[in-house]
């Protein structure tokens, strides 16, 4: 997997995220795999010994817990293969692109900072927004003093950009 400071030619199939991001989602696989897997494996055996497995409750849901974290594992997998991680500190751009942090303030003088970030990161409670987010994709490649229209569940709302910065 190649770290790039930013890509220009980002798409949105593209599985762009902060190395912070790309630590959490390598940290969760790697829990799962090497934790939380083999003890279901352990679990279940242990259950299997037990006889009957259809009617084994313990077997069944050790079972189903067992295909829920091989599924995460898979789509774990597939989103780190596919990651194209971007440092916020090395983007070098007059515009705002993927891992600014971002100042924009609404009609009634609310302000509000936004983090661009990766698709698996995003956290709107925490302040941090996808990229293909409608405000997102709304932020990039404006400058300062430039506004935006957003469509939200109430309505269009706009918003002019305050600052922004990277890193």
């Amino acid at each position: 997997m190649k770290k790039t400071s930013t890509d220009k030619n980002a798409t949105p199939k593209d599985n762009l995220i902060t190395p912070a991001g790309y630590d959490k989602l390598y940290s969760e696989l790697r829990h799962l795999a090497d934790n939380e897997r083999p003890i279901l494996l352990e679990e279940i055996a242990a259950a299997a010994a037990q006889g009957d497995r259809s009617e084994n409750a313990e077997y069944i849901y050790g079972r189903k817990r067992l295909r829920e974290v091989d599924k995460r594992i898979n789509f774990l997998k597939s989103r780190l293969e596919r990651a194209k991680v971007i440092d916020p500190r090395l983007q070098r751009t007059e515009k705002i692109d993927f891992g600014a942090v971002v100042t924009i303030v609404n009609d009634d003088g609310r302000e509000k900072t936004w983090f661009i970030v990766g698709e698996d990161e995003a956290e709107p409670s925490s302040g941090k927004i996808s990229w293909k987010s409608p405000m997102g994709r709304a932020l990039l490649n404006k400058t300062k003093g430039d506004h935006i229209e957003v469509e939200t569940p109430r309505g269009p709302v706009e918003f002019q950009v305050v600052s922004y910065k990277f890193g």
